[in-house]
């Protein structure tokens, strides 16, 4: 419940230490947890929070998302509903509007009659289908649900003498009201008959408000907290007849003051809780938070210090019992400032009370009010007077209304300020019909569907009214989405422009029609969109064109497999009329056979060169996966697309998978698998011409691309280890390769060498079962070595040295290979075998021969000096290899050469010198200079040359001297 004032910010009021009085109330001493006393005599400058037992965070996946509670908040202002705005961010989950805003007018008019004018101040307590009013004149007024005044409790002269009512209580079966007056008096009265049962005056110390009193579940105990910070426990008797009230303290105010109180009062459903035992009290003061038990005597449970805060801020307390992991428990929402702390309380096997930590929940300025709509959701309302609907578990903001101008009075729930108004406002929980009706009733379709749809799922938020049971609920909400559909779909064509460019025609039905069939698709109701809808849509042209272009996404997304005979009929003339081919393939190949006329449907891919989509029709309806490869088996070069889609295709069925996608039937598989290879080893086609060369399909496929037709026979090679059929259709194919292949000028010495290295691979393999004559490998190593033919000469020898590579080298006498290599200059063959064989000295000669590679061999002498893993002979070797060609190198690269001389040859500069015979020419460090400058070592050189000047200049000297 909220009470609303004029707008004007709550008073402000300095913090005072809270403490409890146990000399003057007998607080009885407990173990564990700590007493009363020892937690109210903490210093008070101790600001460090108090560390719980149990710190676990809750699971929250596991609470009730189909929670039914519901709680109203009642309010009293000056303003008009007009001011309260609602905010929502659109690109958030669709929430709807969660509270239902009301202005009661016959109590408010009825209040501010002639019986009770003026009134300056009310209070409001609602429980079940009572509410009650409490005046500025000390008068309680109890209306019913229709806002009739069913009493009016107290007089005027009861009013002067008690002052105005500052408190109300309601017990759980409506049958009492506790009032708790200004001037400190507390009444209580029977609802049934109006009859005054109790006047309390000395519950308390006099001269003190009452802030609140409050019915606990047991109904012979309530509680009251005054204004000067304390609180009494209010037992009720009656004995031969009279009735007394026995008070006792439970907090003294005398060193502290308490601000809020609010005991655990239980739903029906859980009286029998075993936590409703112990009589639960919240208390909260300005510093901390204490959880006392009543029963079965006064005992603290938890107390929870403050961290810093604005003083001027007061504590709010509110109790929910909440669904947690298959067991339901109370949790205590408490907050000071801008932070909501949530405590879950939890009784043990033992008797013990657990109180765990729960996530807090942040704002961005101090709350004023709390309340728990469910076991879920709680409504705050902030400094800023914005009424905020918060999802507790996942902390998300449902709803935000300003409440700015509806000028809010400020009763004692914000600390002893009394202010004016004269109406009252209730909030309460919309139901789902409700919520959905009001986005209906602003047009807002797309989000009266989403947040149906939510209900449906049961993944809504703040939720009321709905059946627990799924299936009812989903039968229930379902029933009115399809209503939403029908006025969806009604206003869309009656709001389209009649007059105006196509495309804004487009775009309106564009935001309109997916709508339509994806809902139709969730709720699985295909039936209602392709008849009620789609006849009503068909009416208006583009509409139906946006409604058939719209399903392709649901199909290609395999949420739509099957459409009726008139939907895919139009669909067929639509995308082909429109020029839409690709799309109408990508429908064909995720549809159910059964919805197409396999006719009409071959007939427009064979024109269209749609190869998937006849593929798949032929798969499908017929389990003929040989039909597409004839009609397709004769790829020419301005067909590329239909050649690699059948060598796809070939791969696919060779490997169990349907194409374009999915899989075989399994009891197709190895039927489908057999097909494929008689295609292929057919010595003609069915329609043959005298000309035709044996085994077309095979020469067509490795015309097309070599390359890819071996890579899917080695794909498929792969799974025939078991299979002693296909290994004879391995063998088959690979004599017919070779048949075709070899001795045939129509192939490229690549083609034939991707062959033999498509062989070599297989051979490879230790469970090889392939048999291929080695005659053949010599055969194809002549060809490719043939010093004759001069063309091809780098291509030729790329695709021998592949060969050897992966393990071709197994089928040839390497010493004749050695010598073909060398007789047709294939100088990278000459030096894999070479490095075979250790002779790491002949590499030098094969660089030194190439052409193309002879500025590599730098790298390959300094590499082979430097790396470990070589023997020093064999680094010797090479080393000695290097100096017989030193001229050569130099010769060919003086910079690298001097380097090869710094690094490796520095004990060998002087035959290096006299073998390049430059001193011919230089002296010996005019030499040294020499290979420096050669070297780019310029600085080096230069200091050679000033060195010998020097000399020079002082040999000079002395002979100069000499003669003298």
């Amino acid at each position: 419940m909220i009470a609303c004032c004029d707008g004007s910010p709550p008073p402000k009021r300095s913090s005072t230490p809270s403490w409890i009085d146990d000399k003057e109330f007998d607080i009885p001493q407990v173990d564990t947890p700590p007493t009363l006393e020892s937690i109210l005599n903490e210093l008070e400058d101790e600001e460090e929070p108090f560390v719980l037992e149990d710190t676990c965070v809750l699971n929250t996946d596991n609470m009730d998302a189909h929670s039914c509670d519901t709680s109203s908040l009642a309010s009293s202002d000056s303003g008009d509903p007009t001011h309260l705005k609602r905010t929502m961010d659109l690109n958030a989950t669709v929430h709807g509007s969660v509270l239902r805003h009301s202005l009661l007018k016959g109590i408010s008019a009825q209040i501010v009659s002639a019986a009770v004018r003026p009134v300056h101040f009310f209070l409001v307590q609602t429980v079940a289908g009572v509410i009650a009013v409490g005046t500025s004149h000390g008068l309680a007024l109890v209306f019913d649900t229709n806002q009739a005044l069913r009493l009016c409790l107290g007089t005027k002269a009861t009013g002067a003498e008690f002052g105005a009512v500052s408190a109300l209580s309601i017990n759980h079966d409506c049958s009492r009201l506790l009032c708790g007056f200004a001037k400190g008096q507390i009444t209580m009265w029977d609802l049934a008959s109006g009859k005054l049962l109790r006047t309390i005056t000395d519950a308390h110390p006099p001269g003190t408000a009452i802030l609140h009193v409050k019915f606990t579940d047991d109904p012979t105990l309530a509680v009251c907290n005054d204004s000067g910070g304390s609180v009494f426990e209010l037992a009720f008797r009656r004995v031969m007849g009279m009735r007394s009230c026995d008070s006792r303290c439970l907090f003294s105010g005398s060193k502290g003051e308490v601000c809020c109180v609010e005991p655990l009062r239980a739903p029906p459903d859980f009286r029998d809780h075993p936590i409703t035992h112990y009589s639960l009290l919240a208390m909260a003061s300005l510093t901390k938070i204490l959880v006392i038990g009543l029963k079965p005597s006064l005992k603290v449970w938890m107390t929870f210090p403050y961290s810093k805060s604005d003083p001027s801020s007061v504590p709010q307390l509110a109790w929910q019992f909440v669904p947690v992991q298959k067991t339901v428990n109370p949790i205590l929402a408490f907050c000071k400032g801008d932070t909501v702390h949530f405590l879950l309380v939890r009784k043990e096997e033992t008797g013990t009370i657990h109180v765990i930590k729960q996530k807090q929940l942040h704002l961005s300025c101090d709350i004023i009010s709390l309340s728990w709509i469910n076991s879920r959701t709680l409504v705050l309302v902030d400094s800023h007077e914005k009424l905020q609907v918060v999802d507790r578990p996942s902390q998300e903001v449902l709803e935000t209304l300003d409440l700015e101008q509806v000028q809010l009075v400020y009763n004692s729930r914000h600390f002893k300020s009394l202010l004016m108004g004269n109406r009252i406002r209730v909030l309460t929980s919309r139901t789902q019909v409700e919520r959905i009706d009001c986005l209906l009733k602003q047009e807002h379709f797309v989000e009266a569907l989403s947040l149906a749809w939510s209900f449906h799922e049961g993944t809504a938020k703040a939720v009321v009214g709905l059946f627990g049971d799924p299936v009812k609920r989903k039968g229930v909400v379902g029933d009115k989405m399809v209503e939403i559909l029908f006025q969806f779909a009604e206003h869309a064509l009656k709001k389209c422009p009649e007059q105006g460019k196509i495309q804004v025609m487009e775009q309106h039905f564009h935001d309109v029609v997916p709508v339509l069939v994806d809902y139709c698709l969730l709720l699985k109701r295909t039936d209602l969109m392709f008849n009620q809808l789609y006849s009503r849509l068909v009416e208006n042209t583009v509409a139906k064109g946006v409604f058939l272009e719209s399903l392709e996404s649901y199909i290609v997304a395999d949420r739509l497999g099957h459409l009726t005979t008139p939907i895919m009929k139009d669909l067929l003339a639509h995308y082909h009329g429109n020029g839409m081919m690709d799309s109408l393939e990508r429908c064909i190949v995720h549809l159910d056979v059964t919805s197409l006329d396999i006719q009409q449907v071959v007939q427009v891919c064979w024109e269209n060169q749609l190869y998937d989509a006849m593929i798949y029709v032929f798969n499908s309806s017929m389990n003929d996966y040989i039909t597409p490869m004839e009609v397709s088996a004769s790829p020419k070069d301005e067909e590329v697309v239909m050649g690699n889609k059948l060598l796809v295709y070939i791969s696919c069925c060779l490997a169990g998978r349907a194409y374009p996608l999915g899989d075989i039937p399994e009891d197709l598989v190895v039927q489908v698998k057999n097909q494929v290879f008689e295609f292929l080893i057919r010595l003609h086609s069915a329609d043959s011409l005298e000309e035709e060369e044996v085994f077309p399909f095979i020469r067509t496929l490795l015309h097309f691309d070599t390359r890819e037709f071996l890579n899917v026979l080695a794909m498929t090679f792969e799974d025939f280890k078991n299979d002693k059929q296909a290994l004879e259709y391995q063998q088959r194919i690979v004599d017919i390769l070779l048949q075709v292949m070899v001795d045939n000028p129509d192939f490229t010495p690549s083609q034939v060498g991707g062959l033999f290295t498509f062989l070599a691979r297989q051979l490879a393999k230790p469970d090889n079962t392939l048999f291929v004559n080695r005659k053949l490998f010599d055969q194809v190593l002549e060809f490719l070595c043939c010093p004759d033919d001069d063309s091809r000469h780098t291509e030729r020898q790329q695709v021998l040295l592949e060969l050897l590579q992966v393990g071709g080298v197994v089928q040839f006498n390497e010493e004749r290979l050695l010598a073909l290599a060398e007789n047709a200059k294939f100088y990278q063959i000459c030096e894999f075998l070479y490095e075979k064989k250790h002779l790491y000295d002949r590499i030098i000669d094969c660089y030194l021969r190439d052409p193309l590679r002879k500025g590599e061999i730098f790298n390959y002498i300094h590499n082979l000096m430097a790396m470990p893993g070589y023997s020093p002979e064999e680094k010797q070797i090479v080393k000695d290899k290097g100096l017989q060609h030193i001229q050569e190198l130099v010769t060919l690269d003086p910079s690298k050469s001097a380097d090869l001389v710094v690094f490796h040859y520095a004990k060998e500069v002087q035959q290096i010198i006299s073998e390049l015979q430059i001193t011919q020419k230089y002296h010996h460090n005019e030499a040294t200079a020499y290979l420096l400058e050669k070297k780019g070592d310029v600085h080096g050189a230069f200091a050679v040359l000033l060195e010998v000047a020097i000399k020079r200049l002082q040999s000079n000297q002395s002979l100069g001297l000499l003669i003298n």
